[in-house]
């Protein structure tokens, strides 16, 4: 599954002339995890938007959407925008894009499910660099608060923000803003290897008592070699027709060999 999304993601880049391929290749991961095992009641909001080329292209895989229309990305009148548009897609719960807008709408969503007695979690993901905003560590003191027990707060940690403003020491800054009280079930924070999310369960880091934040130690453009060794010139490139070659060759072979 994952080697078939990538070489969609790839070709949908490539035919659009642009498209952010790292965040989509890092988070590629994630999405399948949650959406491979979330049930009917719960909530996704994919609020680094810029990585929707990953959601996008597994949805064509899921045959949510054809492969015309995930080849028509970017394009004038396409559903399939740069960011999710909840107008143009039923699956999109939220339109994203605006970094630090996810969250506080997956807050919303959470306090709604919970004042209405509903069932499911909302799962939100954002980016290493969206933890960055403030709004990030507002809605975050919200959850605390409320002690809202249906929230799922993902964070990429690809590292895209060391050259500029870098957010190192993530779990520790979030254990110091007072955020991990494991004793009275409020937040839980976690920092895993993106292993981790392949080999388990997202869906299940979550316990009826306690919000879960998850750091996932991700490798920015993971699983192609010539966008993991140069991520800033790859940041919103689209390949050529020699290097689109290159990495569906290399994503093929991959494939055989596993």
């Amino acid at each position: 599954m994952k080697k078939e999304i990538q070489k969609l993601i790839i070709e949908a880049a490539y035919r659009a002339g642009h498209g952010h391929i790292p965040s989509a290749l890092s988070i590629l991961d994630i999405i399948i995890n949650v959406y491979e095992n979330k049930s009917e009641e719960d909530i996704f909001i994919l609020s680094k938007g810029h990585g929707c080329l990953a959601l996008y292209a597994y949805f064509c895989y899921k045959g949510v959407i054809t492969k015309e229309e995930l080849f028509n990305f970017g394009k004038k009148g396409s559903k399939l925008g740069g960011h999710p548009d909840r107008n143009k897609l039923e699956e999109i719960y939220a339109s994203t894009g605006s970094l630090g807008h996810g969250l506080p709408i997956a807050v919303g969503a959470a306090l709604a499910k919970q004042i209405k007695g509903e069932k499911g979690k909302v799962f939100c993901l954002i980016g290493d660099g969206e933890a960055n905003e403030g709004t990030l560590w507002e809605s975050l003191l919200i959850v605390s608060k409320l002690k809202l027990k249906n929230l799922v707060c993902i964070i990429d940690y690809n590292k895209s923000q060391e050259r500029s403003l870098p957010i190192q020491g993530l779990s520790k800054k979030l254990n110091n803003f007072n955020l991990n009280n494991n004793p009275n079930g409020d937040i839980f924070i976690s920092d895993v290897e993106n292993q981790f999310i392949q080999e388990k369960n997202l869906c299940k880091f979550t316990d009826p008592h306690a919000s879960f934040i998850v750091i996932v130690n991700t490798i920015k453009g993971e699983g192609v070699k010539l966008i993991e060794d140069n991520v800033h010139e790859w940041h919103h490139k689209s390949p050529t027709q020699e290097e689109y070659e290159k990495i569906i060759k290399e994503l093929s072979y991959e494939e055989e060999v596993c």
